[in-house]
């Protein structure tokens, strides 16, 4: 890492980073991290951190498995080594690490990470051998008993003749010779079965002496008698020393032949682990992926120092590139300045490491061929240099090395030595920058340098905000004009005598002075402006959104007046086409009458009966109806009213303006229905007329057998079930369907409690298998 990355503090960002990494390979890798120069590999590494972020916080893919770094135990398998318990069983959690890592990317079909399905095609793992090694090693000490047919017998034969030894043994706890034993119990000295005896009575058990207490008070005797098998115990070790060394020597030989494979993996899953650690990092820091140029243009729209609490952190957003080449900031001390310039390197070096940037989406940067800075105070006593001139070696380096492709950031050049020599010093500097081409941002309190930025095509003043009033900086960054020190003011506010502030100000020159005043009066009338702009624009805001609801609010008018005019229609057929039928069957009757060659006077009474029949039921005009939307304040129960629903009229019984519901009686039905659903019935007349009365049923309705309560609330749905319900027994239903859902059971529940109490319903279940489950209920009308 360059010192101008540390100076940007990258080092910090990435440590971050990587404390979301799990490998201890790929926290050493993001620690490693440089900056690319080419905009491709910008771009691939920030494509593979934001399908990272998709896998881990859409898809829902896990991490990989940790593992302990491998060192040289696969070269040392390949060369014919036997690998340690711990060495193979951390094969072996690499061998998985791969395997989860593998099926966790290919379990998803999303084209959005073929990035990462690409990385993992690579990954090689064999999952027999991986359980081979976890069912035969139990731990770092152990191997399993049933690794090996041979070991199984082995150990089975070692704990029969050690429980025949201690039974062996028992007899001298319990027998004669107890009385020469120190403790009642059969104890182990070098693989070997021992009793312990007082020192005083060593001569009298027979055996071979093995150790002897600290005190000398105890002696550890191995008895004759038991000599033989303790002798053939040791051979029985030996054997599963033996065995256990043939096992591990094996699966050595095993993961030996995947040498080049595993460290393929390792390599692969570092890589993922990367990755998922920097898109850790932007998650958790609120960071979004910026859009990248190699033209050099940068455009951050709401950004903040990513080591800034970012809850107090104020946005500030920034354009270099497309207009201008270089910005000067100017404004008060502690106004954000610095923290701007550093903000702006420090992003473009986090995306060209891969990361994302804490900032507002659609946020531009560049990929430059470096970044280079001079910032703070590089005083150096070990190398007896002041802070003029470290900043002027810093210069020096940098003039020499940055070009057309660089960024170039310089915290108030000219400093630390005489104001009109630094002043100069400051432009010709900034003059041979942009002669490079190089694109550069740069604070300043010099008045010339500021004025220098006007005369130059592409340079542009910029200012951090500065309240006038409470003499507190905004930490907003104004592009178009300089801004003012305000020095003097903040001495004030800092408890400066008013004397010595006042004393300050006639030393100034009359020049400076009406400066920083013209400067100041302008900054003041454009933050009033943008105050004006802001309140306006709130304003407009507010109009617009009313404007959108009544809009809205006639489009729904529209639709509802659509599908009024579209049933009454509807319904003008249905009755046209049903007394048309009804006369030309009437007409045929006649016709069948007037077919006969004698008419009796019995067929000329049928005849004329037939055309009375023809006349009735039709109306001498039919009235004009029109329907108007119910009031919802005004509507209260007694009223007449049209249900949409169920295209009849009713009266209101009962009005619950809270739930936009109320119950209506609609012949011998009471509906309960939405209040948008009613409507006023108004039939005019030109004329009064004799009223006569005409039954005119409708025709059944066809309904769906199903209600769809998915996505309700428990009270919506038991209103939705309720009309439902009444509209199936209009159209005459037996059998309906009734979909609630699992969830939490608060919908079904509430669904049930409706039909429990509903006087039509008859029986009602859950649905069986194939029918929906619990996820539904069938309902039987009476």
């Amino acid at each position: 890492m360059t010192k101008h990355a540390e100076r940007l503090e990258l080092d910090k960002i990435l440590a971050s980073a990587a404390s979301y990494a799990t490998l201890e390979e790929s926290r050493a890798d993001i620690l490693s991290l440089t900056p690319t120069a080419e905009l491709g590999e910008a771009e691939r590494r920030l494509s593979m951190t934001e399908e990272a972020t998709l896998l881990l916080y859409e898809l829902g893919a896990g991490r990989i498995l940790d593992f302990s770094p491998v060192g040289d135990s696969l070269e040392r398998a390949e060369k014919g080594s036997t690998l340690t318990n711990a060495e193979l069983l951390n094969a072996a959690r690499l061998l998985a690490s791969a395997r989860v890592c593998y099926r966790a990317v290919h379990a998803f079909s999303d084209p959005r990470i073929e990035g990462m399905k690409s990385l993992t095609d690579r990954l090689i793992f064999d999952e027999t051998l991986e359980r081979d090694i976890t069912d035969k090693i139990l731990n770092e000490n152990e191997i399993a008993d049933t690794a090996s047919e041979k070991l199984f017998e082995i150990r089975r034969e070692i704990r029969s003749l050690g429980e025949r030894i201690r039974a062996r043994l028992s007899a001298y706890l319990t027998g004669e010779d107890r009385k020469y034993l120190q403790d009642g119990l059969v104890t182990v000295r070098g693989d070997r079965y021992v009793v312990p005896v007082k020192a005083e009575y060593k001569r009298s058990i027979r055996g071979f002496v093995h150790d002897r207490s600290q005190s000398g008070a105890t002696v550890f005797i191995e008895p004759e008698e038991v000599l033989g098998m303790n002798n053939e115990l040791m051979d029985l070790s030996i054997d599963e020393k033996e065995e256990m060394e043939r096992i591990l020597r094996e699966l050595s030989r095993e993961v030996g032949r995947m040498r080049d494979r595993l460290e393929a993996d390792i390599e692969v899953l570092r890589e993922y682990d990367l990755f998922c650690a920097l898109a850790e990092y932007g998650y958790h820091g609120g960071c979004i992926r910026p859009k990248l140029n190699g033209r050099g243009m940068l455009d951050i729209r709401l950004g903040r120092h990513p080591l800034l609490d970012r809850k107090k952190a104020v946005p500030v957003s920034v354009t270099l590139g497309e207009e201008y080449d270089f910005l000067l900031i100017s404004g008060a001390n502690t106004g954000g300045k610095t923290v701007t310039l550093k903000m702006c390197g420090l992003f473009c070096l986090m995306a060209a490491c891969g990361l994302f940037v804490p900032a507002g989406e659609g946020t531009r940067l560049a990929v430059f061929s470096g970044v280079y800075c001079d910032i703070g105070d590089s005083q150096s006593i070990e190398e007896n240099l002041s802070t003029f001139s470290s900043h002027i070696i810093n210069l020096c380096e940098i003039l020499q090395e940055a070009g057309k492709n660089s960024l170039v950031l310089i915290d108030e050049p000219g400093g630390g030595t005489d104001p009109e020599e630094g002043q100069a010093l400051a432009r010709a500097v900034l003059s041979s920058l942009a002669e490079k081409g190089c694109r550069g941002i740069v604070t300043t309190h010099y008045s010339a340098l500021k004025e220098f930025a006007y005369e130059q095509e592409r340079m542009q003043n910029g200012c951090m905000e500065f309240d006038a009033e409470d003499y507190r900086p905004l930490y907003r960054l104004k592009i178009g004009a300089p801004g003012s020190s305000n020095a003097l003011a903040i001495c004030t506010k800092l408890g400066l005598p008013e004397e010595t502030v006042e004393k300050a100000r006639s030393y100034l020159s009359e020049g400076a002075r009406s400066f920083e005043r013209t400067i100041r009066a302008a900054e003041e009338s454009r933050i009033a402006a943008d105050a004006v702009r802001r309140e306006t624009e709130a304003v407009k805001s507010e109009w617009e959104a009313r404007l959108q609801t009544l809009e809205r609010e006639e489009e729904k008018f529209k639709r509802e007046r659509e599908k009024f005019l579209y049933a009454s229609k509807a319904e003008a057929r249905r009755i046209v086409a049903e007394r048309t039928a009804r006369a030309e069957e009437l007409l045929s009757e006649i016709e069948e009458l007037f077919k006969k060659e004698t008419l009796t006077e019995s067929d000329i009474i049928r005849a004329r009966t037939l055309k009375n029949k023809m006349g009735e039921g039709v109306p001498e005009e039919e009235e004009p109806v029109r329907l108007i939307p119910v009031d919802r304040e005004s509507l209260k129960a007694g009223e007449t009213v049209f249900v949409g629903t169920m295209s009849a009229e009713g009266v209101v019984l009962s009005v619950k303006k809270e739930k936009n519901s109320a119950e209506v009686q609609v012949g011998s039905l009471r509906v309960r229905c939405k209040i948008d659903d009613l409507f006023f019935p108004r039939k005019q007349r030109e004329e009064k007329r004799e009223v006569r009365v005409v039954k005119n049923l409708a025709a059944r309705q066809d309904i769906p057998r199903e209600c769809d309560l998915l996505g309700l609330t428990a009270a919506d749905a038991a209103i939705e079930t309720e009309n439902f319900l009444d509209a199936a027994l209009v159209a005459g239903a037996t059998e309906v369907r009734i979909i609630h859902g699992m969830g939490t059971g608060k919908v079904r529940a509430a669904v049930h409690e409706v039909l429990r109490k509903h006087p039509h319903v008859e029986s009602y279940r859950l649905g069986k298998y194939g029918e929906g489950e619990t996820g539904v209920t069938i309902v039987k009308l009476k």
